[in-house]
C-alpha cells in the first residue's frame, strides 16, 4: 500500500507548478483525477516536443493520473464537480485570484459542499496584497525577488537559472503544505485553504544572502561560478575542461592542500589561512589552482578528490547527466510504456521510502481518457453521458 493511497485529488491546475504538486502526491497514491478545460484541456499538452503528435511536456509532468473533460461555465458541468469535490480531499487550482469565484468553485463554496476539504490556490503572488490581481510566471518571480540580481557575472546581463526553479519551487511547497492540512483534517476534521504564491515559495531559500543583508546590509551581487561564502567553493578549471570543487570547510580545504595538490606550504599563505581569507582573496586563490591543475585532466583530478575524501564533481550536460552510473543505480531515470508515445523515460522519484515506495502505475493520460469512467463512477449512465457530450458539458 502506497502511503498516500486513501486519499482523493481534484487537480484543476496546469502548466507547470499544480501539475507538479499533484504528480508528486499522486506518485505517492493519491488518486488525482485532472479537470482539463473542453478547448485543448492543459496547456502544456500544446507545447512541444511531440512523439505521433502526443506532448513529451505534458507526459513527463502527469504521470499516474485520470483525466477528465468538464466546461465549468456550463451548470451540469459544474455539479459534476460539486460531486466530486464532496468526496475529494483536497483540490489543486492555479486560477488568477477571483477566477474560481466567477466559476463557483472558490474555497468558499467548496467548503459549503465540504467542510473538512484542503483547497490549495497557486498563483503569481498569491490571493491578497496588492499584486494579487497580476498574472505571474516562473521568469517574472526570478525577477522579482533578486534571484537574477544574483545570477550571472558582475557586469554582465542578468540570468535566469537554467530550469524553472520557481515553478517547481511552488509545486514542492504546495505538496508539503497539502500533507501537513491533511494531518491537522486527520486530527480535528477541519478542512482549510492553502495560499501559495511562485513569488514567494523561494524567497527562504536565500538564506546566505538574508544572513548577510539582514546583519550588515549587504545586497548580494552576481557570483558567477563561485560560492557566495566558501572558498574554493567553485568551478575550477583543469587541463581539458571544469570541475566542482567543494571544500566548503577548512577539514576539505587542508585534505585537499595536502593529498590532492601535495602543496601542504599552501596552507601557511597568509592570504588563505581561514575560509574568510580565502573568500576575500579567491580571485588570487583561483588563479592559483588553475595554475597548479592545468597539467592535469578533469577525471584525475576527480579521482584524487575521491581518494581524499574532498568533495568534488563533474560538470555534466544533461545528456551526461541522464547517463551517469549512480543515477541509473538509483532509479533516477526510469522506462514508462505510453500508449500514444510508446515506449519513454522518465524521472524517477527522489523521496526512497523503505516501505511505501514510489511507482509509475499509469502514465499521462490522454485528453478527457477517464471522462466516461469517472461519470461512470456516479451513477451516470451511456445516455447520460452523451447528451453531456452533445451539450458541450464534456468532451
Amino acid at each position: 500500500m502506497l502511503p498516500l493511497q486513501a486519499i482523493k485529488i481534484l487537480d484543476v491546475s496546469q502548466i507547470m507548478a499544480g501539475p507538479y504538486c499533484t504528480m508528486v502526491l499522486a506518485d505517492m497514491g493519491a488518486e488525482v483525477i485532472k479537470v482539463e478545460k473542453l478547448n485543448g484541456g492543459d496547456d502544456s499538452r500544446q507545447m512541444g516536443p511531440y512523439v505521433n503528435g502526443e506532448s513529451t511536456c505534458f507526459s513527463q509532468i502527469n504521470r499516474n493520473k485520470k483525466s477528465i473533460s468538464l466546461n465549468l461555465k456550463e451548470e451540469r458541468a459544474k455539479a459534476i464537480f460539486y460531486r466530486l469535490a464532496e468526496e475529494a480531499d483536497v483540490i489543486v487550482e492555479n486560477y488568477r485570484p477571483g477566477v474560481t469565484a466567477s466559476l463557483g468553485i472558490d474555497y468558499d463554496t467548496i467548503k459549503a459542499i465540504n467542510p473538512g476539504i484542503v483547497y490549495c490556490s497557486i498563483s503569481g503572488y498569491g490571493q491578497t496584497g496588492p499584486y494579487r490581481h497580476k498574472g505571474g510566471f516562473d521568469l517574472v518571480a526570478q525577477g522579482m525577488t533578486g534571484l537574477m540580481s544574483m545570477t550571472g557575472e558582475v557586469g554582465r546581463r542578468p540570468l535566469k537559472t537554467g530550469i524553472a526553479v520557481y515553478d517547481i519551487g511552488a509545486g514542492i511547497t504546495a505538496a508539503y503544505s497539502i500533507l501537513a492540512a491533511y494531518i491537522h483534517k486527520m486530527k480535528t476534521g477541519e478542512g482549510q485553504h492553502i495560499d501559495i504564491a511562485i513569488t514567494e515559495c523561494g524567497l527562504p531559500w536565500f538564506t546566505w544572502e538574508a544572513a548577510a543583508y539582514f546583519a550588515e546590509g549587504r545586497v548580494p551581487a552576481p557570483t558567477g561560478w563561485r560560492h557566495r561564502v566558501s572558498a574554493p567553493y567553485q568551478a575550477v578549471k583543469a587541463r581539458d575542461g571544469y570541475l566542482m570543487l567543494g571544500c566548503a570547510n577548512q577539514r576539505t580545504w587542508e585534505r585537499f592542500c595536502t593529498d590532492v595538490l601535495e602543496r601542504p606550504a599552501l596552507m601557511e599563505d597568509a592570504r588563505f589561512l581561514t575560509n574568510h581569507d580565502r573568500g576575500q582573496h579567491v580571485d588570487e586563490l583561483e588563479a592559483l589552482l588553475e595554475t597548479l591543475m592545468a597539467d592535469t585532466d578533469v577525471d584525475e583530478w576527480l579521482a584524487r578528490c575521491d581518494r581524499a575524501g574532498v568533495p568534488a564533481g563533474p560538470i555534466n550536460d544533461f545528456a551526461e547527466a541522464m547517463a551517469d552510473e549512480h543515477y541509473l543505480a538509483r532509479d533516477m531515470v526510469l522506462d514508462m510504456e505510453h500508449p500514444v508515445i510508446g515506449p519513454m523515460k522518465t524521472l524517477g522519484f527522489p523521496s526512497k521510502l523503505s516501505r511505501t515506495p514510489a511507482s509509475i502505475r499509469s502514465p499521462a493520460p490522454l485528453f478527457g481518457q477517464h471522462t466516461d469512467e469517472v461519470l461512470a463512477t456516479l451513477g451516470f449512465e451511456r445516455d447520460d453521458i452523451d447528451a453531456l457530450r452533445e451539450a458541450g458539458c464534456i468532451k
